[in-house]
């Protein structure tokens, strides 16, 4: 199954789905910014990939604005070399606009990962050689008062179809994408891919998130996350 029909059947199943307070607004960029997240899958979606780095779900100025996974805009203009059409979500939070490419604000979490990918290899096309990048969920929550709600905030009886959506998805594109190495970006993405993979030969683990909501991350995230992929046996 390929990565672009894999991402149509987990459209189609969280289509399904509803949340209820504190989730006023839910925000998938699969949905409206699939042409950029399309050229993504195409450009660097192919099989195998040593290694498959794996996100919680989107940010409000990285992948809800480009469709790409730590979707910082500059990033994936100016580095990956894509750009393309953005549309807008069927409910737009006032506090939570989406304008695509043209977005003003930088995504902190995407800056220091894909800066850290040019500086460990120089150009997209040979780090994605090695690595694709994922996220677990492709879903944005947005509170009442425009704050961000990550999934593991939800409650259970909404978390549960969810993550059982998110699971079949992401072992269906490591199973497609065969990688030694499975990565979590942050200890919930870690923790979900070690529960939805089981059975697959990957090796899981995790590393830092580079959130600056991270007090970790703040503190020289790059040498940190470089002791972590030694101690994961990843040489880079």
């Amino acid at each position: 199954m390929s990565l672009e029909r894999i991402t149509k059947e987990l459209v189609r199943e969280l289509a399904r789905l509803r949340f209820g307070p504190p989730v006023s607004h839910v925000y998938n960029p699969l949905e409206y910014a699939r042409e950029p997240y399309r050229e993504y899958l195409r450009r660097f979606g192919k099989h195998p990939r040593q290694i498959v780095l794996v996100g919680m779900n989107p940010g409000p100025w990285g992948m809800a604005q480009t469709g790409v996974p730590f979707g910082e805009v500059c990033a994936v203009r100016d580095w990956m070399g894509i750009a393309a059409a953005v549309g807008t979500p069927a409910r737009l939070h006032p506090k939570r606009p989406v304008t695509g490419f043209a977005c003003p604000r930088r995504e902190v979490s995407g800056q220091r990962l894909w800066g850290w990918a040019q500086k460990n290899f120089g150009t997209a096309d040979v780090f994605f050689k090695r690595f694709f990048v994922a996220n677990y969920c492709p879903l944005m929550f947005i509170g009442e008062n425009g704050g961000n709600l990550t999934p593991d905030k939800l409650k259970t009886p909404e978390a549960r179809p969810l993550f059982a959506a998110c699971d079949r998805a992401l072992y269906r594109t490591v199973e497609y994408l065969m990688p030694e190495h499975v990565v979590g970006v942050g200890r919930f993405a870690a923790d979900r891919a070690k529960d939805a993979l089981d059975g697959l030969s990957a090796k899981v683990g995790g590393i830092t998130h580079p959130s600056p909501a991270n007090p970790k991350a703040n503190r020289g995230w790059e040498a940190r996350v470089a002791k972590e992929f030694r101690d994961l046996g990843i040489a880079l």
